[in-house]
């Protein structure tokens, strides 16, 4: 079965996109079947893919807006070994334009359903603000990955985002839910970061993720050459962390599903 996953914060700068290429590009290496769904007008999740923005033909822009269907708009991001829904500048266009449609927050949904049997795994590149893109990543979305750094303000932005989940999950989409939160940029050195880590624990327990991502060169390096961390540098601690947390993720997952099954 397929699981939608969004990856949100509408705070930039802390490591979203680069969470969602770098999860994509390792839940791929554990032969799972994944699907990157750029969602972001700047589309930096599909130049850190290999794929040029400027070059694509067609976009998630004419899958939301004109209703192209996905299987003739994605595209493959190479050795990486997953495919893309790319994005560009023309998905600027499209949070007007939806504001005119009947459905709306519903098109990615709709979309996405018909090819769900194909992957494993969607992972949905949200923009850093909470506005109609985001609305459609999640209502098409089984869970959310908050990518948050260790700061103060971090915390008052989560507030915010939690309650556009509850929200959602109220009145669209009834399955949604937190799938976890990824500790990003982080520096146990620092005892601001110790001091939101523990708050964040005591707050949310295992919805927290165990792995954490450090502050690393090769992942910030990584997007100017059009290929995630892995492929870049597989033993930077970048690389390693997003292994590590892929591999959380299926082992939770199949224990969710050992448990369901033994109700």
């Amino acid at each position: 079965m397929t699981r939608t996953i969004a990856i949100a914060n509408q705070k930039g700068g802390v490591g979203k996109t680069t969470t969602c290429v770098n999860l994509a590009a390792s839940l791929a290496a554990m032969k799972k079947r994944v699907m990157l769904v750029d969602l972001d007008p700047q589309g930096n999740a599909t130049m850190g893919c290999g794929v040029d923005k400027y070059a694509i033909e067609r976009s998630i822009y004419d899958v939301l807006v004109h209703r192209v269907p996905v299987a003739e708009v994605r595209c493959s991001a190479g050795d990486a070994g997953f495919d893309v829904l790319p994005a560009n500048g023309d998905l600027t266009a499209a949070e007007v334009e939806l504001l005119q449609v009947d459905g709306r927050e519903r098109r990615l949904r709709a979309s996405l359903a018909t090819v769900t049997g194909d992957y494993d795994y969607i992972l949905v590149d949200c923009p850093p603000s909470l506005n109609m893109l985001t609305v459609n990543g999640l209502v098409a979305a089984d869970g959310v990955i908050v990518a948050m750094q260790c700061e103060y303000f971090a915390l008052e932005g989560l507030s915010a985002l939690l309650d556009t989940i509850r929200r959602v999950a109220e009145s669209v989409n009834a399955s949604l839910e937190l799938e976890g939160i990824l500790r990003t940029m982080y520096d146990p050195r620092n005892s601001l970061t110790n001091e939101v880590s523990a708050q964040l624990h005591a707050h949310f327990g295992d919805r927290v993720f165990r792995t954490v991502v450090p502050r690393n060169v090769r992942l910030a390096e990584a997007p100017s050459h059009g290929m995630p961390a892995m492929y870049y540098d597989k033993y930077s601690r970048g690389s390693r962390a997003y292994l590590a947390l892929a591999g959380e993720m299926i082992r939770r997952e199949e224990r969710l599903a050992a448990e369901t099954g033994s109700d």
